[in-house]
């Protein structure tokens, strides 16, 4: 795969997750993923933030539980932009509330923290000496980011607003966010990526997919609206199986769906994550679950 060095304002570029005890998240996702971990934080500070990698690329983050923030672990996803501070306009603008101002990361980059109107959080990221996720779609790193939502045509209205995204209609009626214009830009970095989709079957449009896009069901009265990530494995059944190991409960055990073999985990301290296997022979299969084939 080719490193990532940067990304189109609208697109998901970096993942981490907030937790109650940093060190042993370390502990659970190196042994579950195989990451290295470097704390980027100055030796005087209260909490961590270190840095996930893979091969010497970052992957992701673990950091300490954000002062004021939810007491419970999380995955956060955050989506690149010129400008934290027009971002912050722009959630206003169309209806979601801005939890933290932008602020400065130090000389990484300049961040915000937003929910949409139905309550989802998600940050932006304005980078400066960090460009997101560098390591994407291979086992062990970021996959796919994805909304679930009640409210399908308030998100579409929200998120087209903020960063522009339509969306992509699949068989089944499944939808995927889509920023037009991105494949464009991925096929600039690896030539011949549009036409290598277009033969392993990929629907038309499929290279400007940014995310996927989750209605919940009627069925789960008490979940949520939020962002969730899904991370490449080379087996969902031996990443469950590992999970279990490490002191993680699999929420969804492992399953087939379009294009995927994918399991639902929660970490000890109860971040919730997919961890998907491409499988190109479950390309047919009637859609019903989310589709994850690759990462933004």
């Amino acid at each position: 795969m080719l490193e990532r060095d940067g990304y189109l304002p609208g697109v998901p570029c970096w993942v981490d997750t907030s937790q109650p005890d940093p060190d042993a998240a370390v502990a659970f996702y190196r042994g579950l993923f195989g990451w290295d971990f470097e704390n980027a934080m100055p030796p005087e500070s209260p909490g961590k933030y270190l840095i996930a990698r893979l091969r010497g690329g970052d992957v992701a983050a673990v950091g300490s539980l954000p002062e004021g923030g939810p007491a419970g672990a999380t995955w956060n996803t955050y989506i690149w932009v010129q400008s934290a501070d027009e971002a912050a306009s722009k959630v206003r603008d169309a209806g979601g509330r801005v939890v933290s101002d932008p602020f400065d990361v130090m000389d990484a980059g300049r961040m915000a923290v937003f929910t949409d109107p139905e309550g989802a959080a998600f940050s932006v990221w304005q980078a400066k000496q960090h460009t997101g996720a560098r390591i994407v779609n291979e086992p062990g790193s970021l996959n796919f980011n994805g909304l679930a939502t009640r409210d399908v045509l308030g998100a579409k209205a929200f998120y087209g607003s903020v960063f522009g995204w339509e969306t992509l209609a699949l068989d089944g009626g499944a939808e995927m966010w889509r920023l037009p214009g991105y494949g464009e830009f991925l096929e600039r970095l690896d030539p011949g990526l549009r036409a290598r989709m277009a033969e392993a079957g990929a629907p038309a449009g499929f290279e400007d997919v940014v995310a996927t896009l989750n209605p919940i069901a009627d069925d789960q009265p008490d979940a949520p609206a939020h962002w969730g990530v899904t991370f490449a494995v080379e087996d969902a059944d031996a990443a469950a199986a590992r999970a279990t190991e490490l002191g993680g409960r699999v929420l969804v055990a492992p399953f087939d769906a379009p294009w995927v073999r994918m399991t639902v985990i929660a970490d000890p301290q109860g971040a919730t994550f997919t961890a998907s296997k491409f499988v190109p022979e479950n390309r047919d299969l009637a859609t019903g679950a989310t589709t994850t084939a690759r990462a933004a």
